[in-house]
């Protein structure tokens, strides 16, 4: 089975209504609060898969799917999300006559999940301070 860290722990419980921010790098709000978060990561099932794959090179649609105990058409719907946002990249094969399908974090995934992770921490901070 693959390998999978905390990561995916430090997502939030809710998803609230913020706007997708994933250009908004580390800015701040006039009163301090953080930059709106990336909503294309902010959701559960996707910072799921993110977060497996920055903890794996790669990972099998299986694999994932078995890790985040989901189902064929959510873990596709999600994945081709984040494939789109360049998030994701997608390898597809046969091994013998069985489809294979294999992901991995880009770049700009690695990016995204890194400044999300920066935000989510700014939030916590400011909330603990109160």
């Amino acid at each position: 089975m693959a390998r999978f860290n905390a990561l995916a722990g430090r997502g939030p419980a809710g998803t609230g209504q913020m706007a997708r921010g994933a250009e908004s790098g580390h800015r701040k709000s006039p009163g301090g609060a953080p930059a709106e978060l990336d909503r294309l990561i902010h959701e559960r099932m996707r910072l799921g898969i993110v977060s497996a794959l920055a903890a794996n090179e790669s990972l099998s649609f299986n694999d994932l799917k078995k890790l985040l105990m989901t189902t064929d058409g959510n873990l596709s719907v999600h994945a081709r999300k984040l494939e789109e946002a360049k998030y994701l990249a997608c390898e597809k094969y046969f091994e013998g006559r069985v489809p294979k399908t294999v992901y991995r974090l880009t770049a700009a995934g690695r990016h995204a999940l890194e400044r999300y992770l920066d935000q989510m921490e700014v939030l916590i901070h400011s909330m603990r301070a109160r």
